[in-house]
């Protein structure tokens, strides 16, 4: 029994981790129609940013919303000075060109902080709790991250669902010479949509950071699970990410600890395989999708 609830409650954790950065994909699909798979190495270098400012003698706190701001500022500056000179009229360019970015990030980060192993401190207690004679795997932490993504999606849900802003965005992600005669400024909502995406990335990074070792490719396997997660729930909803990323992170966390560490991998791509060919628009697509 305890083993069925420490993996659970792992999964949970876990999945709320794939949710934030699912999240980010949402953010950004939903903004510019546009899969970033730099997402990680991004979020990777606010992390580091972060831990720079910690090592330096200030709070966690301090660092985590360093570590927000300069996500803001590195979104916005890929879209103004690389994504937004690429060829429009296919959105495959820009996603090809995000898989150049991860690569190039990557090489960035491993020679300005170097290839080692850094430990990233937690706010809070990384110690789980006990009720009666019952150990339970659920650390300060780990409500943390619950919260937090919560917290983002209901965000999230707001603003697309409830502000002109959220309009506008979707709008110039759709149709963008309509929304231009409309009086939208597209290249003000694309670099909102990408510095926006990048803050949410730069969120899932520090969660998974908190207590643990970083080097600048511990962010690595997130991308094939958030966007996997992602998928699952329809890269158009917001409440699609998270459920989809619930259901992989206790998906993934039942396969490891009944089957194995090493076929999680094989697991995630499994699950892409079949939702693509059974529902390749998602969870969540059509009317639900819209609606949140």
């Amino acid at each position: 029994m305890q083993q069925l609830l420490t993996i659970l409650l792992n999964g949970v954790t876990s999945g709320m981790i794939y949710a934030a950065f699912a999240l980010a994909l949402v953010l950004i699909w939903r903004s510019t129609r546009i899969v970033n798979f730099a997402q990680a190495p991004m979020a990777m270098l606010t992390t580091y940013i972060a831990l720079v400012v910690i090592d330096a003698g200030y709070s966690y706190w301090i660092g985590f919303a360093a570590a927000l701001v300069s996500g803001l500022i590195l979104g916005a500056l890929v879209e103004r000075l690389v994504i937004r000179f690429v060829d429009s009229s296919s959105h495959i360019n820009a996603v090809i060109l995000t898989l150049g970015l991860f690569i190039v990030i990557h090489a960035l980060a491993a020679i300005i902080f170097g290839n080692q192993f850094r430990s990233f401190p937690a706010p809070f207690g990384l110690t789980g709790r006990t009720i009666g004679d019952m150990n339970i795997a659920l650390t300060g932490y780990d409500i943390f991250k619950v919260v937090a993504v919560l917290i983002v999606f209901g965000l999230l849900v707001l603003l697309f669902r409830f502000t002109d802003l959220g309009l506008k965005m979707r709008a110039s992600a759709f149709e963008q010479e309509v929304a231009k005669l409309l009086g939208v400024r597209v290249s003000r909502m694309l670099t909102l949509g990408w510095a926006l995406a990048a803050v949410v990335g730069s969120l899932a990074g520090l969660l998974i950071a908190g207590g643990s070792l970083v080097h600048p490719g511990y962010m690595d396997s997130i991308v094939v699970f958030g966007f996997v997660a992602a998928v699952l729930g329809g890269l158009d909803s917001p409440g699609g990410a998270v459920v989809g990323g619930l259901l992989m992170g206790v998906g993934l966390s039942f396969v490891s600890g009944y089957l194995g560490q090493d076929l999680v991998a094989l697991a995630a791509l499994i699950i892409l395989i079949v939702v693509l060919l059974l529902r390749p628009s998602g969870l969540f697509a059509g009317t639900a999708a819209r609606r949140v």
